[in-house]
């Protein structure tokens, strides 16, 4: 019996504080000057034309983000653009080395930092960053100018829950899903067993969401993926229907998936692009 109300009594406790500090395993933000934040010197290094731009939240928190574009552009408002949203770790500087790889193909990109992270102000929620998505979308297609029908959502791992989010309100040209999961209970029941799902607050319940979205889907997994399991992007793959297609990456990690699929992985969102492209050029 003192074993067994030990064992309670421990669980509890366990329990209790991870529900406390639900964020804190969620979101695990660096904020600046932590990262690599010399725009001028990854432009040069590059061939990358990266501009630091600030946004504002419907709450009036305000936001950085890095909008980059191929320095040969000939007309910038022709081109494809991909509104990416990164991970729960580090900040948008850490991604530079993969902006650039997108960039050459030839895209243009945006990359926002959520609240909480690098130069943007505030703390990461779930609404929060659905928030800062949509402060994204007005800032491209309000401020910048562009055509709905250029924007390509790209969401990794966190980000795909805020892309999905995202894409099932104002229909992008494209949806692209790397390394994304189907719901944080989901996540939560993988690596935290012990702890009930109904005690989880953040819902981010891609697979619930994802059926809504017309717009065309590409989802991105490795076989390897040692954080979010490759079963998960099968699903909002399988959960996606109509115009949806699946690129397969073996042998990669969660964080590898770029690296280790190369060319091919390259070629493969490529490909989605164009067809994105001229999906709409033929439904105008």
């Amino acid at each position: 019996m003192r074993t067994a109300v030990s064992v309670a009594i421990v669980w509890g406790t366990i329990v209790a504080t991870m529900a406390l500090f639900e964020g804190s395993l969620i979101y695990f933000p660096e904020r600046y000057p932590a990262g690599a934040w010399d725009v001028e010197a990854i432009a040069r290094a590059s061939g990358t034309r990266i501009r630091d731009c600030w946004l504002e939240a419907a709450d009036h928190t305000r936001l950085h983000g890095w909008w980059c574009r191929p320095s040969d552009t000939g007309d910038p408002g022709t081109g494809m653009v991909l509104l990416y949203f990164h991970g729960n770790a580090g900040n948008l500087s850490h991604r530079a080395e993969a902006v650039v790889e997108l960039v050459r193909l030839p895209a243009e990109v945006f990359i926002l930092d959520y609240r909480g992270y690098g130069r943007s102000e505030g703390r990461p929620t779930e609404a929060g960053l659905y928030l800062d998505a949509r402060a994204a979308w007005r800032f491209l297609v309000e401020e910048e100018g562009v055509d709905p029908g250029r924007i390509v959502v790209l969401g990794k791992s966190l980000g795909g829950a805020v892309a999905v989010d995202l894409a099932a309100e104002v229909n992008p040209a494209g949806l692209i899903l790397q390394s994304a999961f189907t719901s944080v209970p989901d996540m939560a029941s993988r690596h935290y067993p012990f702890v009930p799902r109904w005690l989880i607050r953040t819902r981010m319940d891609s697979l619930a969401t994802i059926g809504r979205i017309s717009s065309p889907v590409l989802v991105i997994h490795s076989t390897d993926d040692e954080i979010v399991p490759y079963d998960m992007g099968r699903a909002l793959y399988e959960a996606a229907g109509g115009d949806a297609r699946f690129h397969e990456v073996r042998g990669a990690g969660h964080n590898e998936v770029a690296l280790v699929g190369g060319v091919a992985y390259l070629e493969a969102i490529r490909e989605f692009l164009e067809h994105c492209r001229t999906r709409r050029g033929e439904s105008t």
